[in-house]
């Protein structure tokens, strides 16, 4: 088997490049850094090894044992990815991994990765060469006493021109700036200090050589310096979102496309399902009894995109519906319909099921195809509005149990993460009561958003303040709310504030 070096990027996940992606999907074991995205671990396997070998303040864990590690998963036959941040041989170490692999007789493959030398000037909107400004950029690191004593000649960069990239140098940054200036560099010379670069953390500091000392910085933090520093096309901090990190309670295998909606708009994204979708409790089948006559009835509704998937697993084609007209409560369930070939006859105006029920037709008293019958395949704890709506205008309805929700409990790193966050987001009355009986009132974020009127009234009959619900009850509404609310407040990075 072969140990992959893998370069994650300096942050942003959308930065990991394919090939990473694909060996990341087939690992057995992942051995990764701490400033490692962490949404990129849930690329690997649910069944693969997952051990952190971050280095946090106080707590070292020293590269020779790192490099044995690797060593001892690669001789035993496993496929190992070795995930590091920003590229696995820029500043990263990975040449000494390799070379332990290599003495070892493992064999290893590199996958490059981003390197934030180069991603973090340009997150910032700052091109690190440019026509008439700079033709070259130097990389160098600050991190350690060497670099500063004897690994870099501080006076001979300065006079080779061009653009300097400095990684890890923060704590030695009065330091560098001096020894600049000493050996030529003007005093005036433009510096972008870039703190959590890439990441919806990230934040931009402007000041000059001269100034950099006096800066406030706390790392991580890439700083640029020369002509090009002065230029700001910002674009990533433009995003209305920056700065608010989300929680997303939707079940993980719906997740994914909030989190990715969040993140278009700057966003950091707590991922917490506190629900799960699974089988009916009988298996399944009353579902595929109804799936084997759904001609037989005159109209099939679907109230969530979980009973169409459900559904559509046990109905060999479109065709199966005959005659019977398809109702959807929204355009997310209207689209996942689509994707089996089936047009929505009826959606109602608002995506509640109170509007489902004004808007669906009365029976006619002459009957039709399906004598009136309708079928009703949902969630096993769904609301009863539906149901006893459509009977009072005439219909038979068979309501069948197509899908349950289970509750599901966060780790410890999950529920500290939670903590931190600025806004939480509720997708359905389950999540609301799944988020309050695993995580409790107490730790839920400032700012609370339901994508419709009856998720916000479960959130409410549990004792939340809602602070935003989306008027187009879907994902692309919710998000939409949030960018609203984010700039009732000024743009201010602080969480919005309740009247």
């Amino acid at each position: 088997m072969t140990v992959y070096l893998v370069g994650a990027g300096p942050g942003d996940p959308g930065l990991l490049t394919v090939r990473g992606a694909e060996v990341l999907g087939r690992a057995e074991v992942v051995v990764h850094d701490r400033l490692a995205e962490r949404s990129l671990l849930d690329l690997a396997p649910g069944a693969a090894e997952r051990i952190d070998v971050g280095k946090r303040p106080g707590f070292p864990v020293h590269q020779d044992e790192i490099n044995a590690l690797l060593v001892e998963h690669g001789r035993a036959g496993r496929r190992v990815v070795r995930l590091k941040g920003g590229d696995p041989f820029v500043f990263g170490r990975g040449g000494e991994e390799a070379e332990a692999l290599a003495a070892a007789g493992v064999e290893f493959e590199v996958v490059p990765g981003v390197s934030a030398a180069v991603a973090v000037p340009a997150y910032a909107g700052v091109p690190v060469t440019h026509r008439g400004l700079s033709t070259s950029f130097t990389v160098v690191t600050g991190h350690s006493r060497q670099a500063l004593d004897a690994d870099v000649d501080w006076g001979a960069l300065a006079k080779v021109g061009g653009t300097i990239v400095v990684l890890m140098g923060v704590a030695h940054r009065d330091e560098i700036a001096r020894r600049l200036i000493e050996g030529g560099r003007p005093a005036a010379t433009p510096v972008v200090a870039v703190s959590w670069g890439t990441r919806p953390r990230q934040r931009s500091v402007r000041t000059t050589l001269a100034g950099l000392a006096a800066t406030e910085l706390a790392p991580p933090v890439t700083m640029v310096i020369g002509a090009v520093a002065h230029m700001d096309l910002a674009w990533f901090e433009r995003r209305p979102l920056l700065g608010w990190t989300v929680v997303v309670t939707r079940a993980r295998s719906q997740a994914s496309t909030l989190v990715d909606r969040l993140r278009a708009v700057g966003a950091g994204t707590v991922e917490l399902p506190v629900i799960s979708v699974a089988g009916a409790a009988d298996g399944g089948a009353s579902l595929r009894s109804a799936a084997a006559r759904l001609d037989g009835y005159e109209w099939v509704v679907f109230t969530s995109a979980n009973a169409v998937e459900a559904l559509m697993a046990d109905v060999r084609d479109a065709r199966a519906f005959g005659a019977a007209s398809v109702a959807a409560i929204g355009p997310a369930t209207a689209q996942t319909l689509a994707r089996f070939g089936l047009v929505a006859d009826l959606v109602p105006g608002r995506f509640i099921a109170e509007d489902l029920v004004d808007a669906f037709p009365d029976r006619s008293p002459a009957g039709s195809v399906g004598g009136g019958r309708v079928l009703l395949p949902r969630a096993a704890d769904a609301r009863d509005v539906l149901p006893k709506g459509l009977q009072a205008k005439g219909w038979q309805v068979d309501v069948v149990e197509a899908y349950r929700t289970e509750r599901l409990r966060p780790s410890p790193d999950e529920l500290a993460a939670v903590r931190t966050a600025q806004v939480v987001t509720f997708t359905s009355s389950s999540t609301v009561t799944g988020f309050l009986d695993v995580v409790g009132r107490e730790d839920v974020p400032p700012v609370v958003a339901c994508i419709g009127p009856v998720t916000a009234d479960t959130a409410r009959s549990r004792g939340l303040h809602v602070d935003v619900v989306a008027p187009t009850h879907t994902i692309e509404g919710l998000v939409d709310a949030l960018v609203e609310a984010r700039a009732a407040s000024g743009g201010d990075p602080q969480p919005y504030r309740r009247p």
